[in-house]
């Protein structure tokens, strides 16, 4: 079996994130006198700057990123990657795998090392495209990047927006039930409980 090129989402995927995300965004909607389930549902799969433009286009990005920051540090401590995430990506061979992740770059360096995940060269970051997903150029970009067609590319994915962006870019697309439930995320090829077991449908091994 020829392995595929893996391109990974991060939070949601390689990091568990999500409960340190959603104080946050609930914090900083409370604070903005916003509801914080329509917040929270509008960042799913989202940049930060797209979901600020879509639920708070009133308010000045700088100020808001500031605070955000400053919420999100708060929490570093209690991000954690995913039991067997580790073994996953060190199983994989160098240079055939990268990350897209709707996160900011040093954001994402950072936590993925202080995650004891490996970093990869390629890393396609918030601020490295245009648009966000569900748009498909930061999964073409990794792709590229990589010398890989992305049609032998497997996306691993949590989010429906990263699922259609996966599936626009002419990937296959693995999604894991981490943050979504199975029907959410049925218009990916297969949906997995782990990133182990999506890797492994893909590999034989994981």
């Amino acid at each position: 079996m020829t392995e595929p090129v893996f391109l990974f989402d991060v939070d949601g995927v390689l990091i568990d994130s999500g409960a340190a995300h959603r104080r946050v965004w609930a914090a900083w909607a409370d604070a903005r006198g916003l509801d914080p389930g329509s917040v929270w549902g509008a960042t799913q799969g989202r940049r930060r700057v797209d979901t600020l433009r879509l639920v708070a286009p009133h308010l000045d990005p700088a100020e808001e990123h500031a605070l955000l920051n400053r919420l999100m540090a708060a929490e570093e401590h209690t991000v954690r990657a995913y039991d067997g995430a580790g073994a996953v990506l060190r199983g994989l061979a160098a240079g055939a795998w990268a990350v897209v992740t709707s996160s900011r770059g040093e954001a994402t360096r950072r936590r993925l090392a202080a995650s004891g995940l490996p970093v990869p060269a390629v890393r396609v970051c918030a601020e490295d495209v245009t648009e966000g997903k569900p748009s498909p150029e930061g999964y073409l970009t990794a792709a590229t990047r990589l010398g890989a067609d992305p049609r032998h590319c497997l996306v691993v994915e949590d989010s429906p927006a990263g699922v259609a962006a996966g599936r626009a870019a002419g990937c296959t697309v693995h999604a894991v039930t981490t943050t979504h439930t199975a029907g959410q995320l049925a218009c990916a090829h297969a949906v997995f409980p782990s990133l182990r077991a999506a890797v492994r449908a893909a590999t034989g091994h994981g």
